[in-house]
C-alpha cells in the first residue's frame, strides 16, 4: 500500500463563520473521524492555513487591489476552527496562495516521508482544494478527495471542480469509505 497522508486545508474561522452552521458541523465531524483514523494508523496529518499580514503586503492581487482583510495573522480569523482535532504534533503549513504547495515546504515534507498518496479535506473546493489537488497530481502523487469533507461557499463551482478532477486528477470517495477500508486493512 502506498504511503499516504491526510491534508486538511483552510478550515479557518474567518471562512467558516460565514457558512451555514449545520454544514460546518458536518464537515468538521467527518474530518475529525478521518483524522482519528489516520492517527490510529500512525499516518501523517497535515493542516494547511492561509494567513496574511495586516498590511496585505503578502496577499494575492485580488486581496490587495480590493483591500480585502481576511485571515489576518495573529487574529482569531486565521486560526483553525476550535472544534477541529488539531494537535501540536501535527504538521502545520501556512500558505499565501490557493495551492498548499506554492511557496511552502509541503513538497519537501512529503518527499522526505515517501508519501505517494494524499487524501484531501477542506475548503474551498473550487479554489484551494482544486489547486492543491492539481499541484499534487503534477508531482505524480495520487490524490483522493473526501467528498463529505470538502466544501465551498460556491456550490456550482464546487460541483464543476469535483467533476473536472474526478477520475483524472483525483479519485473521489467518502470519509466512511476511507475509514472502512483502513479498518479492513488492519
Amino acid at each position: 500500500m502506498a504511503q499516504q497522508c491526510l491534508l486538511i486545508i483552510d478550515f479557518l474561522n474567518d471562512y467558516l463563520d460565514r457558512w451555514d452552521p449545520k454544514k460546518v458541523v458536518q464537515l468538521i465531524t467527518q474530518t475529525n473521524k478521518v483524522v482519528a483514523s489516520f492517527r490510529e494508523r500512525g499516518l501523517p496529518v497535515i493542516w494547511v492555513r492561509t494567513e496574511f499580514r495586516a498590511d496585505l503586503s503578502d496577499a494575492f492581487l485580488e486581496m490587495r487591489d480590493g483591500a480585502i482583510s481576511i485571515v489576518i495573522e495573529g487574529g482569531r480569523g486565521s486560526a483553525l476552527h476550535e472544534q477541529l482535532d488539531w494537535q501540536a504534533t501535527d504538521k502545520t503549513i501556512v500558505k499565501k496562495r490557493y495551492s498548499a504547495f506554492f511557496g511552502t515546504d509541503l513538497h519537501d515534507y512529503l518527499t522526505e516521508r515517501g508519501i505517494e498518496k494524499i487524501l484531501i479535506c477542506g475548503i474551498n473546493t473550487h479554489a484551494c482544494i482544486r489547486m492543491a489537488a492539481i499541484d499534487a497530481y503534477q508531482r505524480d502523487l495520487r490524490v483522493v478527495l473526501l467528498s463529505d469533507c470538502i466544501g465551498s461557499y460556491d456550490d456550482e463551482h464546487s460541483r464543476v471542480s469535483v467533476n473536472y478532477m474526478r477520475d483524472k486528477i483525483a479519485a473521489v470517495t467518502t470519509s466512511n469509505e476511507v475509514i472502512a477500508s483502513a479498518t479492513m486493512a488492519m
